[in-house]
């Protein structure tokens, strides 16, 4: 599955440079709208499918889905003669999908391994998907001025059909597992459409972890629009362009799976999910206090590289970990809410917010000092949630323990 995804991001990315040269330079700002308004409407259609059918089934449909419409994209897609109105349903579909399939993937898993098992093996899950996601840009990267971009988005619909195999293996493996009881665990779970929403407004838990995804949104969304600009005023030919967003993702990939192998599961064990929530924060302070005095490309594109390879390694299994002591129906309602259209939503304010500094004078270093603030406020928000999750994990065990001794008495 990432394969497939990671493979089609170099082709919106390129996508999007093309829309700001048709037209100009706050198109794809403007489109994050559209992202956070399809995300937020995307919450209702994905609450009543997981209400009222087994995930048995809409976990596949769900794929297949992703994986025709891609395939149609590709039958239209001509980066020669641009159309502006496919690009941007392009774009937003997805800017929308990517976040939605993530958040999916994520419940699946948290429903199969409990707290202590995330621990031990979400980085080295994590570093399978990195995998695929390296696999994805450097396929991309090699082929692309053989196949174009129309063969990637054939390719990666391919890999979403795959997935769906992958999928059917996985729920057969779970509903073997001894003790399991397969007509329960795979019952539809439930409820109103609107409960995702609700839960997270009676949580401080889960309102933490909202900001959370605001801070990401906030710091990733200054670097991104960066990036296009960059990119778009280096690379005149569309193929270049997507052969430079692939590599910047394969090399993203590669420090990422080098990390989630040998480190992202002992630092968890070691030092705690604090640590994981908290690191990369710290470090894009003093990232952006960098860029603010010396900016160059080079160092743009060593602060981009990195900042994206340490949240997938560390802060996207030390966000997921936070939801493992969850129920059920908040893994998979609450989380698609905070994951999707909180996201989008986010991206949407800050996106706009970055337009009206720029409007009012703001320079490119200013901009910098913003966002070390921001990345200081992301950091004090994970080392909240990463603090109440050890609080409450260690409450737990020790109201386990008098009925362990009674057990073995």
């Amino acid at each position: 599955m990432w394969a497939g995804y990671f493979s089609i991001r170099p082709v919106r990315d390129t996508v999007a440079t093309l829309l700001n040269d048709a037209e100009g330079p706050n198109a794809v700002a403007n489109l994050w709208l559209y992202t956070a308004a399809f995300s937020i409407l995307i919450v209702p259609v994905y609450g009543s499918v997981v209400a009222r059918l087994r995930r048995s089934t809409f976990l596949p449909w769900i794929y297949g889905i992703v994986a025709a419409l891609l395939a149609a994209v590709g039958v239209a897609l001509n980066t020669a003669e641009f159309n502006p109105l496919l690009g941007k349903m392009f774009y937003v579909f997805i800017s929308v999908v990517n976040l939605f399939l993530l958040s999916m993937f994520w419940s699946f898993l948290l429903e199969l391994f409990d707290r202590d098992q995330t621990k031990r093996l979400f980085g080295v899950i994590a570093a399978g998907g990195s995998a695929g996601a390296l696999a994805g840009p450097l396929l991309s990267d090699l082929t692309v001025k053989v196949v174009g971009e129309n063969g990637i988005l054939f390719a990666s619909a391919a890999s979403f059909v795959l997935a769906i195999v992958c999928q059917r293996v996985l729920l057969r493996i779970w509903g073997d597992r001894p003790g399991a009881s397969t007509a329960a665990d795979d019952r539809p779970i439930g409820g109103n459409w609107m409960a995702g929403v609700i839960l997270i407004f009676k949580s401080p838990y889960l309102l933490g972890i909202a900001l959370f995804i605001l801070g990401i949104s906030a710091v990733s969304t200054v670097l991104y629009f960066e990036q296009l600009r960059v990119v778009a005023a280096t690379f005149t030919v569309t193929a270049d362009r997507t052969r430079m967003f692939a590599r910047m993702d394969w090399i993203v990939q590669s420090l990422t799976v080098v990390t989630q192998i040998f480190l992202t599961g002992r630092i968890a064990k070691r030092f705690g999910i604090t640590t994981l929530l908290t690191l990369v924060p710290i470090l894009m302070i003093a990232a952006f206090t960098m860029l603010a005095g010396y900016s160059t490309f080079m160092l743009f594109g060593a602060v981009f590289i990195l900042r994206r390879a340490g949240e997938y390694a560390l802060v996207r299994p030390g966000r997921e970990m936070l939801w493992a002591p969850l129920d059920k129906e908040t893994k998979y309602k609450a989380k698609s809410t905070i994951d999707v259209p909180v996201y989008r939503g986010a991206d949407y304010l800050v996106a706009q917010f970055n337009a009206l500094l720029v409007s009012l004078g703001i320079t490119p270093a200013g901009m910098m000092m913003v966002g070390a603030a921001t990345a200081a406020a992301w950091a004090g928000v994970g080392w909240w949630l990463g603090r109440r999750y050890e609080s409450d994990a260690a409450s737990a065990k020790l109201a386990a323990r008098p009925i362990a001794r009674e057990s073995e008495a």
